[in-house]
């Protein structure tokens, strides 16, 4: 079967390669992929700014149908729609482990990084980590609920923002358009900062339920920022989704005295960020590290709902065998998420 694969380290040394067709081992799902995300993480291995032990197949957002089950497995049956957690295997012991943040193991070993991922047409994962989809939820869209639980898990589960809050998004990619679906969820107003490379998508976060968006290369947002909340003191929480220095560093001047700053995005290296206003003003500052088993229970909970809809942020679809245009669409920024769907 084609599969694409980081083949050795270094910036680049993406390709497509026949592979053999694994067979689950016990206590293993295999999934026939029918849709997978590129994520940023899949540009920052092909750049060899993340982690990664080739030769491996990348993509860990996955969707799709079982196609067969190990020994020891039940309560899952080939022909279930699907998704699946990342986590191929955690240490189970270390501190991290026993206190269910799984996501901070040393240890961890991750599909599309360490283990081979969801760029192929089967992929095997430990039984424990699959989830059925909804069962109005398409699974294109299904594909979404990885980064969607990563959201859930820095939004939610930190409990970083509350009903009335005032939110301010920096980045309305994929994941500032689900933190901004999550947060007024949550029944806060928000407020989405782009570029203008980003009116199309600024254009989909109103849609999508944004009070208010900034063309921030138009307009300095702060004066908006300080004119909407309370006494104009500024935005109770601030989430930077874009992974770009600059607006790491405005969103500093957006947040109000013991207002929340939040780091979702991956910049995939150093930053410029001034530490003074951090003490001027009291800011709390948290980051996020992908997920947490009950983020994903939680995220396809809001799938389900209808309180978060994935489908809109599905920009384009590419066949595995068309990778190169498909990564250059998402690192091109023409579209929200693109998936891949591989051949077979």
């Amino acid at each position: 079967m084609k599969a694409l694969m980081k083949v050795a380290p270094g910036v680049g040394n993406v390709e497509l390669r026949d592979i053999a067709e694994p067979e689950p081992g016990p206590g293993q799902v295999k999934i026939h992929v029918h849709a997978a995300g590129i994520c940023g993480t899949d540009l920052h291995i092909y750049y060899d700014e993340f982690r990664s032990w080739p030769p491996v197949v990348l993509g860990h957002e996955v969707a799709g149908e079982v196609a067969g089950v190990g020994e020891g497995v039940s309560g899952i049956e080939p022909g279930a729609r699907v998704t699946t957690e990342t986590y191929f295997s955690t240490c189970g012991v270390c501190r991290y482990c026993r206190n269910g943040q799984s996501n901070l193991c040393l240890g961890r070993r991750s599909i599309g990084s360490a283990v081979n991922g969801g760029f192929t047409q089967y992929v095997l994962v430990p039984a424990r980590n699959v989830h059925r989809l909804p069962e109005r939820l398409d699974t294109a869209s299904g594909a979404l609920t990885e980064p969607l639980a990563c959201v859930v898990h820095g939004v939610l589960n930190a409990s970083t923002v509350a009903a009335g809050d005032t939110a301010v998004i920096a980045g309305p990619g994929v994941i500032g358009l689900l933190t901004l679906q999550v947060v007024k969820a949550a029944g806060a107003r928000a407020v989405v900062l782009g570029t203008e490379r980003d009116q199309r998508r600024l254009e989909l976060a109103r849609e999508l339920g944004a009070e208010f968006t900034v063309d921030v290369t138009k307009q300095d947002p702060e004066p908006l920022i300080r004119d909407i909340t309370h006494e104009g003191l500024g935005a109770d929480v601030v989430y930077e989704c874009s992974g770009a220095g600059p607006a790491a560093l405005q969103l500093l001047s957006l947040a109000r005295r013991r207002g929340r700053y939040v780091q979702l995005g991956l910049f995939g290296k150093p930053v410029v960020w001034d530490l003074d206003q951090v003490v001027y003003r009291e800011l709390v500052c948290t980051g996020s590290n992908a997920s947490v088993p009950s983020s994903w229970i939680r995220a396809l909970q809001l799938l389900a709902s209808g309180a978060v809809r994935a489908e809109p942020l599905i920009s384009g679809i590419y066949d595995l065998t068309d990778w190169q245009r498909a990564f250059e669409a998402f690192e091109g920024k023409t579209g929200v998420k693109t998936l891949l769907r591989p051949v077979g």
